[in-house]
């Protein structure tokens, strides 16, 4: 009977340490549960996370697209007003050479009626050609005016594109701050160092 009691005992003592081994395998088992739950929530913000910064990325790099677009677009249209200012100046300056050669011809022909004081007729002849000279000047003016409107028209034309590309900057700053705010809450929310 003594034999029997140690046995019993230990029998007692097993299923206490088998009850005790079960308890402490499911308590860690709790604790490991909850850890990999943990891990998997912050996997999941972080990915929220990635997600959206990919957004807010995509956004601005289609703001900046358009930008880049609209830049270009302005940046062509300007150089074509200045070629074609060009092209008004060089027949402003090709005008100008024909009125001085016009003026030259003039000089000539008056220089000319002080030698022939006494010939009238030739004289009407003459002033009959310098009126054709001062016609031909009007119509090179009248030229040289409406080229310069050209001109003109090619600054306002420049200055109505500036003011749209300044429109467009300010419009792209606006959206910059609009697409800033989700990052700024983003910040807030998960204020990672």
């Amino acid at each position: 009977m003594a034999e029997e009691r140690p046995t019993s005992k230990r029998r007692q003592e097993e299923v206490v340490l088998q009850q005790q081994y079960r308890r402490a395998l499911s308590s860690f088992e709790g604790i490991i549960l909850s850890q990999i739950e943990i891990k998997n929530k912050l996997g999941d913000r972080l990915n929220y996370s990635i997600l959206t910064g990919i957004i807010i990325l995509g956004g601005v790099s289609i703001s900046m697209v358009v930008l880049l677009l609209t830049l270009s677009a302005q940046i062509n249209r300007i150089s074509g007003v200045v070629v074609e200012m060009n092209t008004h100046f060089s027949s402003v300056s090709s005008q100008m050479h024909q009125i001085r050669g016009y003026i030259g011809a003039m000089e000539k022909r008056v220089a000319l009626l002080e030698e022939i004081d006494d010939m009238t007729g030739v004289m009407d002849l003459e002033m009959t050609r310098i009126a054709g000279d001062m016609d031909a000047m009007r119509q090179n003016l009248q030229g040289i005016d409406a080229h310069v409107a050209a001109v003109r028209n090619n600054v306002g034309n420049i200055s109505v594109n500036m003011d749209l590309m300044n429109r467009e900057v300010q419009d792209m700053s606006v959206d910059m701050q609009q697409v800033s705010k989700p990052a700024r809450t983003m910040n807030k929310m998960f204020p990672f160092p």
